[in-house]
């Protein structure tokens, strides 16, 4: 296990009296011991405990190395009773934490042996450790939005040629493992037209059409780290107002990016970026929160919201991505990356915002 890390979550069990600290999220077990585990429905935990007797409780079906991972593995059955097995390597009368990717029917057989002396909610301990991205980290994601911004640079280039928008996914998968990314860090989004007024839109097998705005919501997977950007582009001339719709999300993402620094709410930078749209007429039209941390998910712990007060400190890396979306006119989003350093912000992503019209010929 990764010590560092390790001792970090130690010392925040401390911190809130936690004595033994059920852990079964598997990208945090991740976090901890460089291991991917995917146990399907069985159980899989790492019993981490405060004075130091720490245990892997998995299932015999997928055996581990022990100096590898760097801590004692516990193995069951299939026809084993897991969380009884569980239950004899935990200290008895001890403060549980518990993640919350814990399934239910784990934990209320766990209460039924009456393994511990009360039962909390963990998981904001390590969700707030992996918040705060180490030197090592903040290099990963630096690079996977390196990787990002080269290839959606490659894929707007293809557009044009009459793609639909799961073929245009496709092609940017082609495009990332010929970089040397890992795949998608999520399903890419690819809306034209009027799919691009839906913020989540999933990909179907429509083309584009002269004039469309085009939403191109991508990431990339590049050493176990996740890139996220968006863009938005113009098939052929866009609309006057679609243009100034581009000009606002522009600024206001613009503005957004500016409000970061240490000291500050993730509150304080959505109010940013928001206020703006609003003095501009659209705010009805941002129906979405600023931003979402990130790291090795996509989508992890923290957002960048009207609702949150937490602040801002170094090493912390999350979206900027301000957007309006008007049905039958334009939906535009400009999603950059940021990093919080210690007295200000960098900007991960270094693709172009300037408003791209792809040369289209209106009979297509």
């Amino acid at each position: 296990m990764n010590q560092e890390k390790l001792s970090r979550v130690i010392s925040a069990m401390g911190e809130a009296g936690i004595d033994l600290f059920l852990l079964s999220d598997p990208m945090s077990v991740y976090y901890l011991t460089g291991k991917k585990l995917t146990c399907l429905e069985r159980m899989m935990v790492l019993l981490l405990d405060c004075e130091g007797n720490h245990r892997l409780v998995i299932g015999r079906l997928f055996p581990q190395d022990e100096e590898e991972l760097g801590v004692k593995v516990v193995y069951f059955d299939d026809t084993d009773d897991c969380v009884e097995i569980l239950a004899g390597e935990m200290r008895k009368g001890c403060r549980i934490g518990i993640d919350k990717s814990w399934p239910s029917g784990f934990l209320l057989r766990l209460m039924e042996l009456r393994a511990g002396e009360s039962y909390v909610n963990a998981s904001s301990l390590i969700d707030k450790i992996r918040q705060i991205k180490s030197k090592d980290e903040q290099d990963k994601m630096r690079k996977a939005s390196a990787v990002n911004d080269e290839c959606i640079g490659e894929l707007i280039k293809r557009l044009p040629k009459d793609m639909t928008e799961l073929e245009a996914g496709d092609e940017l998968l082609s495009i990332y493992l010929d970089h040397g990314a890992e795949g998608h860090s999520f399903d890419p989004i690819i809306a034209y037209g009027e799919h691009a007024a839906d913020p989540h839109h999933e990909p179907d097998h429509s083309k584009g059409d002269y004039g469309d705005a085009v939403v191109i919501d991508v990431g990339c997977l590049v050493d176990g780290y996740c890139a996220d950007m968006t863009r938005t582009v113009f098939l052929g001339e866009a609309t006057d107002q679609a243009k100034e719709i581009y000009r606002i999300v522009r600024e206001a993402n613009r503005r957004g990016i500016e409000a970061v620094k240490p000291g500050v709410r993730f509150a304080d930078v959505d109010r940013a970026a928001r206020s703006y749209i609003e003095e501009m007429g659209y705010g009805s039209y941002f129906t979405h929160r600023t931003g979402h941390c990130i790291g090795m998910e996509v989508h992890e712990f923290g957002d960048v919201s009207s609702v949150n007060e937490e602040i801002l400190k170094p090493g912390m890396i999350f979206s900027v991505e301000p957007g309006i979306y008007v049905p039958g006119t334009a939906g535009v989003r400009i999603e950059d990356l940021v990093l919080v350093t210690e007295d200000g912000a960098e900007v991960l992503n270094h693709f172009t915002k300037d408003l791209i019209e792809i040369p289209w010929e209106e009979e297509k």
